[in-house]
C-alpha cells in the first residue's frame, strides 16, 4: 500500500513519461491526494455528477415549450415534470446518501483496508479498454437483475417499483431508488472495477462516464447529439429505449448497451406516436 505521507513528501523523480495521463496524475498526487484518497471521494464524485448532470434538463423541463429549439426533441409531450415531481426525486436520492451511503462507507473504514493509490498514471488505452469492460459488465449484471424484478411481482413492488412512479422519466429520476437497489447497483459499480483491476483513475472515469450514460437515459428528450446517436450501429439504447420502457416495462430492460435486449427479444423501438411533433 502506498504510504500517503511519502507521497506528499516525495516527488516522483523527473522522467519522460509514454503515459499522457501521468502529468495530470502528477497533480493529483501532488495536490488533492487528501481528497482522491478519502473512502468519501466516489460517493462525493458520483453524487456531484448527478447533480451537476441533471440541472440542464431540470431547466429544459422548467421551461418546456419556452425553449423550443430543445422541446420539438421531447419524447412525451403531454407529460412533463412539475417542480414538485422533481424535488421529490432529488430529496429522494440525497436522503438515500445522506442516511444510509454515508454511514456504510463510514462503517467500511472500519472494517476494508485503505485502498492503494499507485504512483503511476494509467495509458489512455487501459482507460478506455478497462472502462469498456467494466460498463458490459455492469450492463450484463444489470439487465439480469432488472428482468427479474420486473418478472417477480413481489420484487418489482417492493423494490423496483419507486423508480418506476412516473411514465415519463426525467434527469432527476435517475437516483430515484429503493435502498435495496441502491445497494445493488453500489456494489457492482465499487466491486467491478476492483474485480478487473482498474486503475483508480479509470474507475473515477467509468464513475462519471456511466452516470452521464444514465442520467442521458433518463432526461425523456431524443436529442440528435447525445450518445444514442453519436455510437453508430445502434449500440446504445438511451433516452429512446429507457423512455420507452418506463411506457412498456417488459421491455428494454438494459441500461446502456443494446445487445442483451436484442438477443433475447425484449428490444422495444419508441413508438412513432410519442415521438416528437414536427
Amino acid at each position: 500500500m502506498v504510504n500517503i505521507s511519502e507521497l506528499l513528501l516525495d516527488p516522483l523523480p523527473s522522467r519522460v513519461s509514454d503515459r499522457l495521463l501521468q502529468p495530470f496524475w502528477d497533480y493529483l498526487l501532488f495536490h488533492h491526494l487528501p481528497l482522491i484518497s478519502s473512502p468519501f471521494f466516489p460517493v462525493l464524485l458520483a453524487f456531484s455528477s448527478y447533480f451537476f448532470f441533471s440541472i440542464p434538463f431540470a431547466v429544459l423541463d422548467v421551461l418546456g415549450e419556452r425553449a423550443p429549439l430543445f422541446y420539438q426533441y421531447k419524447i412525451q409531450q403531454d407529460r412533463r415534470p412539475t417542480r414538485a415531481m422533481m424535488a421529490k426525486s432529488f430529496l429522494t436520492a440525497l436522503s438515500n446518501h445522506v442516511f444510509f451511503v454515508l454511514p456504510t462507507v463510514i462503517i467500511s473504514t472500519f472494517i476494508l483496508p485503505m485502498p492503494t493509490i499507485p504512483r503511476e498514471a494509467p495509458t489512455l488505452y487501459e482507460v478506455f479498454v478497462d472502462g469498456l469492460a467494466v460498463l458490459l459488465l455492469f450492463d450484463t449484471q444489470y439487465y439480469i437483475w432488472h428482468f427479474i424484478h420486473h418478472k417477480h411481482p413481489h420484487l418489482y413492488r417492493w423494490i423496483h417499483a419507486i423508480h418506476h412512479e412516473y411514465m415519463a422519466p426525467f434527469s432527476w429520476s435517475t437516483e430515484q431508488l429503493s435502498i435495496p437497489e441502491l445497494m445493488t447497483v453500489g456494489f457492482w459499480s465499487n466491486q467491478d472495477p476492483i474485480l478487473l483491476r482498474c486503475h483508480p483513475f479509470t474507475t473515477w472515469c467509468i464513475t462519471v462516464f456511466s452516470l452521464w450514460m444514465s442520467v442521458e437515459d433518463h432526461i425523456g428528450y431524443d436529442l440528435p447529439w447525445t450518445l444514442n446517436h453519436l455510437v453508430p450501429f445502434g449500440l446504445l439504447g438511451g433516452a429512446p429505449a429507457h423512455d420507452m420502457h418506463h411506457q412498456k416495462p417488459s421491455s428494454n430492460y438494459a441500461p446502456f448497451f443494446s445487445h442483451w435486449d436484442r438477443i433475447f427479444g425484449t428490444a422495444v423501438p419508441l413508438k412513432k406516436k410519442t415521438m416528437r411533433r414536427s
